[in-house]
């Protein structure tokens, strides 16, 4: 019983290659020269696919247009001001416990003048914010209020200064994606005059205008991503930077004011 199901099984498959064999063919005879057309035009767009799907680097660029040459611009700006402020953007050129440890005590004593000396030998965000209190001292007459109101102002100035940079990530981070619309506008624009003049029987030209929209669109995106999150990064640890150069300086301000309590009684 097991042999004769193999031998039917053998015989319907042999049945099953004999019929099958001349179909291919058959088909090919029937099709005669469209079928080779066909093949040749999908091999065609098989090597087409292969060249897109190959594009290089440069290639893109150049798909994108004229956008392309100012997201360039722009994402060298973003990377020189990352790595600018990567560098500037660090506590240590900001607080300087060094030197707030020397100025403490020749404040808490009133010796100005060694306090004067200090600063001008130390230039720094710190000593640059209490040089200025200190050059409200007219003679002996010592005003805290102008002191205050004076070391206030120049960390107004000392700390607004390295936040420009920052800001201009900001910017970077803004314009970019603005281009890149532009550039998309622009694409679109290209695209419907040349519906408009060639038609639909011409789908490159539609094709390359989109693409140029699409890259620019893409590439302004990723040009402002990073400048975004960096802008981000570096505005929250600037923040906690300032408020503890502000707690230093009032530390300082409150060493003096002892100083001056303890000269009145």
């Amino acid at each position: 019983m097991h042999d004769l199901k193999k031998m039917i099984l053998m015989l319907s498959m042999g049945f099953a290659a004999l019929f099958a064999a001349p179909l291919p063919a058959l088909a090919q005879d029937a099709a005669g020269e469209p079928a080779a057309q066909t093949e040749e035009l999908t091999a065609d767009a098989e090597a087409e696919a292969a060249a897109d799907s190959g594009m290089s680097l440069w290639g893109l660029f150049q798909a994108g247009g004229w956008a392309m040459y100012v997201l360039l611009l722009l994402s060298i700006a973003g990377i020189g001001l990352i790595f600018y402020n990567l560098l500037m953007i660090r506590e240590k050129p900001f607080l300087r416990p060094d030197l707030a440890a020397k100025l403490a005590p020749a404040l808490e004593s009133l010796n100005f003048d060694e306090a004067r000396q200090i600063c001008d030998d130390n230039p720094s965000v710190l000593t640059n914010i209490v040089g200025s209190g200190l050059d409200r001292i007219d003679g002996q007459h010592i005003d805290p209020d102008s002191m205050k109101e004076a070391m206030e102002e120049s960390s107004t100035e000392e700390l607004a200064a390295p936040f420009v940079m920052i800001n201009m990530l900001s910017v970077v981070a803004t314009l970019s994606p603005m281009v890149g619309l532009l550039g998309t506008v622009s694409g679109m624009i290209k695209a419907f005059n040349a519906i408009a003049q060639q038609g639909m029987g011409q789908p490159q030209l539609l094709a390359d205008n989109i693409s140029e929209a699409l890259i620019t669109t893409a590439s302004g995106l990723i040009v402002a991503v990073p400048a975004m999150f960096f802008y981000i990064v570096f505005k929250n640890v600037y923040g906690k930077i300032s408020s503890r150069v502000d707690k230093q300086v009032g530390d300082l301000f409150h060493c003096m004011m002892k100083g001056i309590r303890r000269h009145a009684s």
